[in-house]
């Protein structure tokens, strides 16, 4: 890809993020397929938000919420309290697909958008560039800590969804999730 390209890739995602900062991400989900509701554009115009949305992050002007099923997960991930039926175990599962993303599935191939990458990557190169000195910014500002714990309480949902399908797989249960 030429340096022309990458720069006027860059300056589009810069433009993009200029325009839409505001409305950062609170999910966390795998990329969309192109014939899935927002397609690649609806997930290429979230991440332009996402970056774009970092730098007010980084100096505590901004928030990502964490959705209350992960705190939940996060405080007790291995806990069955009201989940005594198949159709509670599913229904669980299934509120945390939706702020997951889809869980894995086997046989499904792996497949990446190179382009799109280089234009992520370069996108968060020149966000990230804003601020000098940004990884003692974040430490101060408090945006690094919330980022590890976000990154904890995603890890305690991805944990539980796991458990959960066990114990359902282990009871026997048919319903879907």
């Amino acid at each position: 890809m030429s340096r022309k390209l990458l720069v006027m890739v860059g300056a589009g995602l810069l433009l993009a993020t200029s325009v839409h900062a505001p409305a950062a991400l609170a999910q966390v989900k795998p990329p969309s397929t192109p014939d899935e509701p927002g397609g690649r554009w609806g997930e290429a115009k979230k991440k332009a938000v996402d970056i774009g949305s970092q730098p007010a992050r980084d100096v505590g002007m901004s928030k990502r919420e964490i959705p209350p099923i992960l705190e939940k997960a996060f405080n007790d991930p291995y806990s069955l309290k009201g989940l005594k039926t198949c159709r509670a175990l599913a229904s669980e599962v299934t509120n945390l697909n939706a702020v997951l993303g889809a869980d894995y599935s086997v046989g499904n191939e792996y497949t990446e958008n190179r382009a799109g990458k280089l234009a992520e990557a370069g996108g968060k190169t020149i966000i990230n560039s804003i601020i000098p000195f940004r990884g003692l910014v974040r430490e101060v500002t408090g945006a690094a800590p919330a980022d590890r714990h976000m990154n904890a309480v995603v890890d305690a949902g991805l944990a539980r969804r796991g458990f959960l399908r066990g114990v359902h797989l282990k009871q026997g249960c048919k319903t879907k999730f």
